[in-house]
This record gives structure tokens, C-alpha cells and sequence, in this order.
């Protein structure tokens, strides 16, 4: 489901101005351009919240158009996501590291340029809920909208403080985060890294976020992204297990 993130995608190559925009369409609303040029034309008439742009362009480079972008007070905290060449980014782009939300190394495969670049626009779009339900404190969703792993990707990336709720049925797990990091989680009688777990995989439910809500207790012993890679290794660990029993049982 396309949330509701407008990406200026810029990119002078139009095979891969166009395999990126089918790729992406899914995830955001995008407006593909083909020079930076153009792309400030555009910025400038219909602001977008994400600029992903190549940096090898003529003639003006993707540092330039940032640069040129963000001079507009409307558009000087955009985020933006820089596509440039290993050796660009050490030789050429080193001073914009803290400058971008991102790096996409070209060449790449478009499966790893859109999972980087999905983990940004998740977290903008929480940012977006965020300031849409402002005074209330509290966000809230499907997880058809935004999963858990996802949710708890945006979270850490934005540095949040809040209680995660997510439900499933009768199922419900809360989770407290701390500058990005869940500290506390507990679903049912289950608590800590476990309780977890036990969420990653639903499909159907909803989620809220309490950005009033905290806790001072410690049952987490993973990093957010620790939490995450154990919790799908045990998830594609159970689905092998379910595979080889259906086998067996054929």
C-alpha cells in the first residue's frame, strides 16, 4: 500500500530513472525527472518530502541540486537520498554523509536500493501521522499500512521515545522504545526480546503509538535492528521446520 510520501526522483539514465519509479510506486508517490534542472523546477511548484537523486549528472551534479534545493527556506531540511558510486562517496561526498538520510551505492541491485530506500520513506511517513495528529500524542495505523518490522525500523531511525502497541485479534504486544531502542515489551505473560518476536510476522491487525507513554524497566537485551534480524531467523527457522513437516506428512 503507497503511503502518502511524495519522492522526487531525479535521475538523468531513463532506464533507470524508470526501473527505480515502477519500483518505488508501490511504496510512495513519485514523481520520476530526468536533470536537476528540472528538478528544481518541480521542487519549487509541488514540494516533495523525499529528494532521491544520482549525484553523476550534467550539467549540474546531484550536490549542486541539493545544495540549490535546500537554499529555498520552504525546502532547507529536506531529506534526501544521494545514489552515487563507492569511490564518489569517499572521494567527492564525504562532507554530506551527515548532510543525507542516505547513501544508495551504484551500482546496485534494485531489490537492495528499494529496501534502503523504503526504510526512509516509512520513517517519514510516521513523521507525517505524527505532525497530522499533533496535540494528541498519540498515532495510529494497520499493519497493512505499516508492518512491525517496519514500524519498529521508523522508530529507531527517528530516534523515538513511545509506547508501541500492536494487536492481533486477541493477541496484543506493547513495546516501549528510548531514542530509537526498545527498552521494554511484553505480550501477555511473555516479556523482553521474546515478546518481540511474537509480532514480527502479523499481517493483519492495527498499531498505535503513545509518544506520552514510557516505562523505566529494561527486559530488552537487543539493539532494535538485534531484535529484528534474530526475530526473522527464527521465523524462517519455524517456516523450514513447517516445510520439511508437510513433506514428511505428504
Amino acid at each position: 500500500m503507497a503511503s502518502d510520501v511524495h519522492v522526487l526522483l531525479v535521475d538523468d539514465n531513463p532506464v533507470v530513472l524508470d526501473m527505480l519509479r515502477n519500483a518505488l510506486e508501490p511504496l510512495a508517490r513519485v514523481t520520476p525527472v530526468g536533470d536537476a534542472e528540472q528538478a528544481l523546477a518541480v521542487a519549487a511548484n509541488n514540494a516533495p518530502d523525499l529528494l532521491i537523486t544520482d549525484f553523476q549528472m550534467t550539467p549540474m551534479n546531484g550536490r549542486e541540486l541539493v545544495q540549490q534545493v535546500r537554499s529555498r527556506p520552504a525546502l532547507s531540511r529536506l531529506p534526501v537520498i544521494m545514489m552515487a558510486s563507492k569511490a564518489d562517496q569517499n572521494e567527492k561526498l564525504g562532507m554530506m554523509r551527515d548532510a543525507v538520510e542516505d547513501f544508495v551505492e551504484k551500482p546496485f541491485f534494485l531489490r537492495d536500493a528499494v529496501s534502503r530506500i523504503k526504510r526512509v520513506v516509512d520513517k517519514i511517513a510516521l513523521e507525517k501521522m505524527t505532525r497530522d495528529s499533533a496535540g494528541e500524542g498519540i498515532v495510529r495505523g494497520t499493519l497493512v499500512q505499516m508492518n512491525a518490522i517496519d514500524l519498529l525500523q521508523s522508530l529507531e531511525l527517528g530516534r523515538k521515545s513511545c509506547k508501541l502497541t500492536v494487536t492481533n485479534g486477541n493477541d496484543q504486544c506493547e513495546m516501549y522504545f528510548r531514542d530509537g531502542l526498545v527498552t521494554h515489551a511484553v505480550f501477555g505473560a511473555v516479556i523482553g526480546d521474546t515478546a518481540v518476536y511474537k509480532t514480527l510476522m502479523w499481517e493483519e491487525g492495527s498499531w498505535e503509538i503513545d509518544f506520552t507513554a514510557s516505562s523505566s524497566m529494561q527486559t530488552t537485551t537487543r539493539s532494535t535492528q538485534g531484535l529484528l534480524m534474530e526475530g526473522l531467523r527464527l521465523v524462517d527457522e519455524a517456516n523450514r521446520d513447517a516445510a520439511e513437516d508437510n513433506v514428511l506428512d505428504g
